[in-house]
């Protein structure tokens, strides 16, 4: 029964068939449906990130104050993916539950990750875009703008291994704060779902490919065509920093989401049990 816990929510048993039928339906979306769905993921955690980066602009915070507020503010990313309704590439590793269940094949399988993930890129650089023209960053005498050098430059100097682990412990907290939404049935079931996982993974420094989609191109932004000093400090925010942050953290996120969370709820909820022997009846 829902309530078998004592809440009014999906049993986790009743969760993995939800992911597992979901993942369904979204590997074979219509590709238009894909695209533009995958598009307004990435500008809707976009506008996680740049809530994130207004909070952390406020000198007066300590680090921990400043790294929760900011975390809690960019969990309004995911609220809008899952509320609203959008296909984001972390949460869509999740299909990897309906691939080992053999629902979907692996061309299907890549070809929703290659397209969303794209699409998400879409939407991250052209908020960013939007973001930077709109004159936002200049608020508060300049520190937005600066607070997004800092944070792009830290990203684009961090080690290869240090970024693909950042990214797998933070799609396994991404892809639980999908899975708990997917539990609860009302709105507000779902923003308490959402909201601590998210900000842990952000107060914990880990790295989320697609907010990366929109911090460090506009960071690039801010860098070449801003009015700020601190540019000439961001030495590391160029295409070939992106890049390299871009390709361990999209693996990080794969291998967390996948398989930390994916393939362990498919083997514990889904895998097919072996067939019971005569003896074993009596």
């Amino acid at each position: 029964m829902a309530d078998i816990y004592g809440f009014d929510a999906f049993s986790p048993k009743q969760i993995a068939e939800k992911v597992d039928n979901i993942g369904v339906a979204k590997a074979r979306l219509p590709l238009l449906s894909m695209v533009m769905l995958g598009i307004l993921a990435g500008a809707y955690i976009g506008l996680g990130a740049l809530y994130f980066t207004l909070v952390k602009s406020e000198p007066g915070f300590g680090f921990a104050t400043g790294q929760v507020l900011g975390g809690v503010s960019f969990s309004l990313g995911l609220l809008l993916v899952v509320v609203a309704g959008a296909e984001l590439f972390t949460g869509n590793n999740l299909l990897a539950m309906a691939w080992a269940d053999k629902k979907i094949t692996t061309a299907e399988l890549l070809h929703n990750w290659l397209v969303v993930c794209a699409a998400n890129f879409i939407g991250a650089f052209g908020l960013a875009v939007l973001v930077f023209l709109s004159g936002h960053t200049e608020l508060n005498q300049g520190a937005i703008a600066d607070q997004y050098l800092k944070i792009a430059e830290a990203k684009c100097n961090l080690p290869f291994w240090t970024a693909f682990f950042r990214g797998v412990l933070c799609n396994v907290l991404v892809c639980m704060a999908v899975w708990m939404a997917l539990a609860g049935r009302s709105v507000i079931d779902k923003a308490v779902a959402i909201v601590f996982p998210i900000s842990a993974f952000v107060a914990a420094g880990f790295e989320h490919s697609i907010a990366n989609m929109y911090f460090i191109p506009l960071a690039m932004l801010i860098k070449a065509l801003g009015d700020t000093g601190a540019a000439t400090v961001a030495e590391s925010v160029t295409w070939l920093g992106f890049i390299g942050n871009l390709i361990p953290v999209i693996l990080g996120n794969l291998v967390g989401g996948s398989v930390l969370v994916g393939f362990v709820y498919h083997i514990i909820y889904l895998r097919e049990q072996p067939a019971s022997r005569p003896e074993d009846k009596q």
